[in-house]
Order: C-alpha cells, then structure tokens, then sequence
C-alpha cells in the first residue's frame, strides 16, 4: 500500500502540472496530502479526495489501461490516469475536509518529540509496531516504513510502549522523519504496483534494510533476519539488534 513517502511524491508531482486546470468547470486551487490520501481542492470549496489502498495509480498523461477505473480530463486536453489493479482504491468529491482530516492522529513529518512522547504514554500497553501504523495516533506510517524504522531504532516489533526508554523513543523519533524523508527523496519504494504520477517505479526500494528480507543477513551484524506475523500483518526484524 501507498504509504506516506509515495503519497506525498504524487503530491508535489501533481502540484507542478494540475494546480490551476480546470476540470468540469471548477478550477483546481491546491493539492495536499492528509495522512496517505491525497486531496485536490477546487475553486468552489469542494475536494476531490483520493485513496490508492493497495493497487491505486495516479498516472498525470498516461495510457488508459485494462486497469483503468476513471480518466480525468483538464480543460487543456491533459488528463490524469486512476488505475486500480484490485480495485480497493477510491475516489470521491466532498464539499469539506476537516471531518475527514479529523480522523487522523498528527502527521508523521510534523509530530515534534514532546507531542510524540505524550502520545505513547497513553498507550503504555500497545505493542509498538502496530501502533506506528495506527493511523489515528499517527499519521502516513504503514508496513515498510514501520519495519525500517523500528530497525533503524533497534527496537523489537513486539515490545511494549511501557518497557522504551527514552533513548529509544528519541530513537524512534528521530527515524521517523529521517526514514520517510529519504524515501520521498527516491520517489517512494516501489515492490510491485506503486508508481509515481510520471508512471516511474520509486527507488527507495534498494535502500530498505530490513522489510520483506526474511531469511536474509542483518546488514548490521549479519543474523538472519525473521518474519513474524502482528494481527494479520507481518513485521521483519533482526533477531540481535532488536531484541
């Protein structure tokens, strides 16, 4: 799934080439990022709100497709592809944002430290991993760059937000913004669907250090590394450095 890296690379993307066109009359205003939905505001107050899910493709120019759920076109003739291999994605307009935008916790780039700190301490018993992906205590983070973060910070998937010291949620902190800024530096991490909206692979994908390489080598000490499964999600992790 999209995540917050690869959201925010079709965002600024997009904003070079859409911002100002028109489609159906209403002129496009701006183009922001909530969580990993992106959403495009018209001159009218109205959104049109977009969630890629899984599959979702978001192509400025491209070429219709098998895969193809909506083309929207620009009163310049320009259009912007929604591919959707397995149709979980979505789309729709909206006359306002901010209950939606409610919704989730506080950005994963803009969280400071204090904030960051308070927030776990109400949930002393929540196992980390997880609770980075919850989107209403934080806000982008998914499966890779939980994983790659939580390595980075050499703390276990498991571990309970009670027993972290404080080194470690500065650690945790600090990843955070380091690990989902890199990643939109290399246009988000590309496995299998992902593109950005130039239709280009993200290449972050060779800079991940521990996501979806079980049974590899720890590029830190050379252990083997594990997969376990978090309700119904996997988590990768070297078994020596995040113990």
């Amino acid at each position: 799934m999209p995540e917050l890296p690869e959201v925010e690379t079709i965002r600024r993307q997009l904003f070079k080439k859409i911002v100002g066109k028109k489609i159906n009359g209403q002129r496009i205003v701006g183009l922001r990022r909530r969580a990993k939905i992106l959403i495009i505001d018209f001159d009218d107050g109205s959104s049109l709100i977009f969630h890629l899910k899984l599959t979702g493709q978001l192509i400025f120019n491209g070429k219709p497709s098998q895969y193809t759920r909506k083309v929207f076109i620009f009163d310049d003739g320009s259009q912007l592809i929604f591919n959707d291999t397995r149709k979980f994605g979505w789309y729709k307009i909206v006359k306002e944002t901010k209950k939606m935008e409610e919704e989730f916790g506080p950005e994963a780039l803009e969280i400071d430290f204090k904030t960051f700190k308070k927030f776990l301490e109400k949930r002393p018993n929540s196992k980390i991993k997880p609770l980075l992906m919850d989107q209403k205590f934080i806000a982008g983070i998914g499966n890779i760059y939980s994983d790659e973060i939580l390595f980075a910070a050499r703390v276990h998937p498991l571990r309970q937000v009670k027993t972290l010291k404080d080194k470690e949620i500065q650690q945790i902190h600090q990843n955070i913004k380091k690990i989902l800024n890199k990643a939109i530096q290399y246009r988000g991490t590309t496995k299998q669907y992902y593109r950005d909206a130039c239709g280009h692979e993200g290449s972050y994908a060779k800079h991940l250090k521990i996501y979806q390489k079980e049974g590899e080598e720890c590029p830190r000490c050379g252990t083997k590394i594990k997969r376990i499964k978090i309700g119904g999600r996997s988590a990768h992790f070297c078994p020596n450095c995040q113990k």
